[in-house]
């Protein structure tokens, strides 16, 4: 009985949880860049039960017993955003259409809608994504989808946060003081322009190959701990990927779904809740009317 109770409340901590990451994600349906989180709940390891004191065997066993389940994860969803114009010079948009190869066939890997694809050894495969490559105060390099920029008194170009807008070379881009903003164009591939001439400066776009490995930092912004593990790195001319001026890549948050994740968290967290209130109310005869027999 005593296992039920903690198997109900893990299920109650898992749902809330859920809960969580479905209002973060609805809270951002309309922050510049955002990527949609997924809860991945996982089983905890199986028991096995056995039947102590058997006059035969001394032990017999009865079957396995799952104790309950937790929340392993966040995961992002890294599916394109719908882009939403601006008109200002200093906002960009990504339109990321990167594939892979199957190494067994050599055809295009089919993801499916959520950027995802699992092998026949059930192995799961990411599509790569393209990214924005940033510098914090500390010189560390981070990467966002958000490109509400802006120009400071200095000239750099900036995020929203205050990070650096780096170039293909991994320095700061900065305009001139004969440079402003409306003067600037940027082409599909990302190169520079000022009143239609070229200036040998590439905006630096990072393609990461298993976006899985990213970690959420906040600001819209993520870090790789393992560049090789990750699988960072330059953009390819070939690549299918364009960069978009006066526009903003929006959430892809689905607010449909995300009202039906919300309500399915909240009905298995009261699915639970009543099975604590069951084994309580067991618990309370067992200990104060059984008992007394």
């Amino acid at each position: 009985m005593l296992r039920g109770l903690y198997t109900a409340a893990s299920g109650m901590i898992t749902e809330q949880r859920r809960h969580d990451t479905v209002t973060q994600n609805i809270a951002n349906i309309n922050t510049p860049g955002y990527k949609q989180m997924n809860s991945v709940a996982r089983a905890f390891p199986e028991m096995l039960v056995s039947l102590v004191g058997d006059n035969t065997t001394g032990t017999r066993r009865i079957g396995k017993l799952n104790t309950g389940v937790f929340v392993e994860e966040n995961l992002p969803f890294f599916m394109q955003g719908d882009l939403r114009e601006t008109g200002k010079n200093s906002d960009f948009a990504l339109i990321s259409n990167l594939q892979l190869e199957d190494p067994a066939t050599g055809e295009p890997i089919p993801f499916d809608a959520s950027g995802k694809y699992v092998t026949e050894d059930g192995e799961i495969i990411y599509r790569p994504s393209a990214f924005f490559s940033v510098m914090d105060s500390d010189g560390n390099v981070r990467y966002t989808r958000d490109g509400s920029f802006y120009v400071n008194p200095e000239g750099e170009l900036r995020t929203m946060q205050g990070y650096q807008v780096l170039d293909s070379e991994g320095n700061a881009i900065v305009l001139g003081p004969d440079q402003p903003i409306n003067s600037l164009q940027i082409d599909a591939l990302g190169n520079l322009q000022i009143n239609g001439e070229a200036i040998d400066i590439q905006m630096g776009i990072a393609v990461v190959t298993r976006p899985q490995a990213l970690f959420r930092e906040g600001n819209g912004v993520y870090l790789v701990q393992d560049e090789e593990a990750a699988g960072v790195r330059a953009l390819e001319e070939d690549e299918q990927v364009q960069v978009k001026q006066g526009y903003i890549e929006g959430s892809n948050v689905s607010i449909a779904q995300s009202m039906v994740d919300l309500m399915a968290a909240q009905r298995a967290y009261e699915s639970n809740q009543k099975m604590i209130q069951y084994y309580d109310r067991s618990l309370d005869k067992a200990v104060n009317e059984i008992g007394r027999v």
